[in-house]
């Protein structure tokens, strides 16, 4: 496998499902006259690719139109339908699919790689890619090493590439009823920030909370990994 960086994507053609209809679709559907991010990894529905590589990519997916990119595909060796699926199931719809089925693409590519030691048969390897109209401008290609390495190909590392910060990860934990939590939400709206509200009871325990925060108070703030407080300690970021 080498850096293709400089090389033009090669003509394919895709069998896609869109709804209940067969569409066939090729390189040029997805790439001709576009910026692209694709990310290629070994399977649907596997560990690593449901737990960060496409969620992560599927989160970040307005980063990336501000940093001038049109689409964002997720490439592999799957057929339209486990692609479906696996889309609907991650909710990943800001993300385009790409179903290889055959191969086809990634043989020409030069990633094909056999894993038949997993019962996989024949799969992609893991990397990603900045695609300008058919043309690839730069690779991030995983080391290859037994396993499945994920170290260069996560949506940050494309992010920093293209001089983008990626948006704040925000967590509030919260309870019904609570007018401090309610303070607190509407402040974060106020100032446009996205957030992930987890509510008492129903997403978690205070034995949680407490492990998390080592408090039991809400409204409970984290933003990019770091506990910030209250409706207060928020006040005082956004004054």
């Amino acid at each position: 496998m080498k850096d293709m960086s400089g090389e033009k994507i090669p003509f394919v053609e895709f069998k896609t499902r869109e709804g209940h209809e067969w569409v066939t679709k090729t390189t040029d559907d997805y790439f001709k006259g576009k910026k692209v991010v694709l990310f290629a990894l070994p399977g649907a529905y596997t560990p690593t690719c449901s737990s960060t590589h496409l969620p992560r990519y599927n989160e970040l997916r307005g980063d990336f139109a501000q940093a001038g990119v049109d689409d964002v595909i997720c490439l592999s060796v799957n057929d339209t339908f486990v692609m479906n699926e696996w889309q609907n199931d991650q909710n990943a719809h800001a993300v385009t699919m790409l179903p290889d089925g055959n191969g086809e693409l990634t043989e020409k590519l030069g990633f094909l790689v056999d894993k038949s030691d997993l019962g996989f048969g024949k799969r992609t390897w893991r990397y990603s890619m900045l695609v300008n109209d058919g043309v690839i401008e730069k690779m991030f290609l995983e080391e290859e090493k037994p396993g499945d390495p994920f170290d260069q190909s996560n949506a940050e590392t494309m992010l920093k590439h293209l001089n983008q910060k990626p948006s704040s990860s925000v967590a509030v934990f919260t309870r019904p009823g609570c007018p401090f939590c309610s303070e607190a939400k509407e402040l974060l709206q106020k100032n446009d920030i996205e957030y992930e509200e987890h509510i008492l009871n129903y997403d978690y325990t205070i034995k949680t909370l407490f492990a998390l925060s080592g408090d039991t108070k809400v409204p409970q703030v984290f933003i990019d990994g770091k506990r910030i407080g209250g409706a207060d300690e928020l006040k005082k970021i956004y004054k």
